[in-house]
């Protein structure tokens, strides 16, 4: 399955104009979840041991979870010590959709968050809520990742850039990260 021709539910991305290392990602947060609704911007950082190591992956939009730092940066066992060369973006994307449903509280980067998450889930609720639509108002239009469609009704969203081939313009020899 290409990323890009046929995302699954609730993801899209594409490599950045520049640099095909370097990809940008859309998460649409999962229904019935308190992050229903929510436009969570993502990067991918490739490097040339990948697939054998995993990408550094980021959030970009602001983010309250109990595996999500301050800075964006994301604690899951995939991303980690459980990688496997199998995984290409559209795994990465998913996995990162179901954390966002099914947060790790017992091994938190946020330790408000995984506190309140077990000890207070209506308050929980309400500071993700508050990301969730700070995604709205912080989502221009110009900066969907080329090639995307999401699934998302009101959000959808498509770009008019061919995509049918799903080949990167990469020059002979260079990596080009499997989608």
């Amino acid at each position: 399955m290409k990323l890009q021709d046929d995302p699954p539910s609730g993801v899209s991305g594409a490599p950045t104009e520049d640099n095909i290392l370097i990809w940008q990602a859309i998460i649409f947060g999962p229904q019935d979840s308190p992050f229903e609704d929510g436009t969570f911007k993502v990067i991918l950082e490739f490097t040339e041991e990948y697939p054998n190591k995993p990408p550094n992956v980021k959030f970009l939009s602001k983010m309250f979870h109990p595996n999500v730092y301050s800075d964006g940066s994301i604690c899951l066992d995939i991303l980690q010590n459980r990688w496997s060369p199998t995984y290409d973006v559209a795994a990465i994307l998913t996995s990162l959709q179901s954390l966002l449903d099914e947060p790790n509280p017992t091994s938190p980067a946020n330790s408000v968050a995984a506190q309140l998450y077990q000890e207070n889930r209506k308050e929980y609720n309400k500071r993700v809520q508050q990301v969730v639509e700070w995604s709205w108002m912080n989502f221009p239009d110009d900066e969907v990742p080329e090639h995307s469609e999401t699934s998302r009704g009101s959000r959808r969203r498509s770009s008019s850039r061919d995509a049918s081939s799903g080949q990167s313009t990469s020059q002979p020899g260079e990596f080009v990260p499997q989608i």
